[in-house]
């Protein structure tokens, strides 16, 4: 991995370093109120490039049967699409598909932990597939595709729609 891409990772105005706990020294993202309040996720980088994501398993997490929620599943896959994209990603981005996989569950207290690798990477999409685990055991596959887009600037309110 080289600086370029390894600094892309790091240089994000919306990026929060963790400070205590568990987590200390992982990243989280402050711009996406969705993930804020279902997380909190994390991720960092490896000392060999490779993404790590992960977030301890809480109450608010499970579904009626005690297990994880598959939205929960869902919603934490999709940031690692993101977190995995990181270093190549350089700039916003949508979710334009995601495919999932249910293997097995997950209970309240479990650590989860998500890797996985781009598969492809053009000028405007990007490809990616990936695995959530506890310990060694395989709970949810999942692959997406992710597209560049430009942020558009709002219109202006005009006085002359009267």
């Amino acid at each position: 991995m080289d600086d370029l891409t390894k600094s892309a990772f790091h240089r994000r105005p919306d990026l929060h370093v963790e400070t205590e706990g568990e987590f200390r020294g992982w990243r989280t993202w402050s711009r996406d109120n969705f993930e804020t309040h279902n997380g909190p996720f994390y991720h960092r980088m490896e000392d060999d490039g490779q993404i790590r994501c992960a977030f301890r398993v809480e109450k608010k997490h499970l579904n009626g049967a005690s297990n994880v929620h598959g939205g929960a599943f869902m919603a934490f896959a999709d940031y690692c699409l993101f977190a995995i994209a990181g270093p190549v990603l350089q700039g916003p981005a949508v979710t334009v598909s995601f495919a999932c996989e249910f293997l097995d569950a997950a209970r309240e207290g479990e650590l989860v932990e998500g890797s996985g690798e781009i598969t492809r990477a053009g000028s405007s999409v990007i490809f990616l597939r990936g695995l959530l685990k506890s310990a060694e055991r395989p709970l949810f596959s999942f692959s997406g595709t992710i597209k560049r887009v430009k942020r558009r600037s709002l219109p202006v309110a005009s006085n002359d729609a009267r």
